[in-house]
């Protein structure tokens, strides 16, 4: 292969690089929101980064404080992330990602609710250090749909299927993370 080949070949492999590093970050970013994983949570964000999040517009930092607050009354939820569009320009991207969300909380009577919501991230990355982290997020909400309460508790509901999910540090993949298993 001659120089130019190989240039070529390399600034392929770096924007490969980003992009998986990227997709790392927004996996991270769920972990962290559906486990109550403060940690997970924190690594998405650069200190100085913000967040647009229907509600809540602010620092990450408080951001943060903020939906972990709000998740103690959170019985349950998980996020897909599909869709993803990634348009590097150097050491910051525009990144496009959509979301889908199940999630359960008791309400105001103590009467568990579930709401199905979708939409979409659309934030900045920045590159510091050789690290891709959210700059900047807003939050475009495409759909929402009340589900209404489930039916007993989780143990009849879910039956033989265990374990169940089950927030920071006592689900499953902390274990695993830990090499436990």
């Amino acid at each position: 292969m001659t120089t130019p080949d190989l240039d070529a070949l390399s600034a392929t492999i770096r924007q490969l690089l980003d992009r998986e590093a990227i997709r790392e970050c927004l996996y991270r970013y769920c972990r962290g929101i559906d486990r109550c994983d403060e940690a997970a949570l924190r690594s998405a964000y650069w200190e100085d980064g913000t967040d647009s999040h229907g509600p809540y517009s602010g620092s990450a930092a408080g951001f943060i404080e903020w939906v972990l607050d709000r998740l103690k009354t959170s019985e349950r939820s998980i996020h897909f992330i599909s869709n993803l569009s990634i348009t590097l320009h150097g050491n910051w991207a525009a990144v496009e990602s959509y979301f889908q969300a199940l999630q359960r909380k008791t309400d105001e009577t103590m009467v568990s609710r579930e709401v199905f919501l979708a939409g979409r991230y659309v934030d900045r990355f920045e590159k510091r250090g050789g690290e891709w982290r959210i700059a900047r997020r807003v939050v475009v909400y495409d759909w929402i749909r009340p589900l209404g309460a489930p039916q007993g508790p989780e143990a009849k509901q879910f039956g033989p299927r265990q374990p169940i999910g089950a927030r920071y540090p006592e689900d499953p993949v902390y274990a695993l993370l830990r090499g436990d298993e």
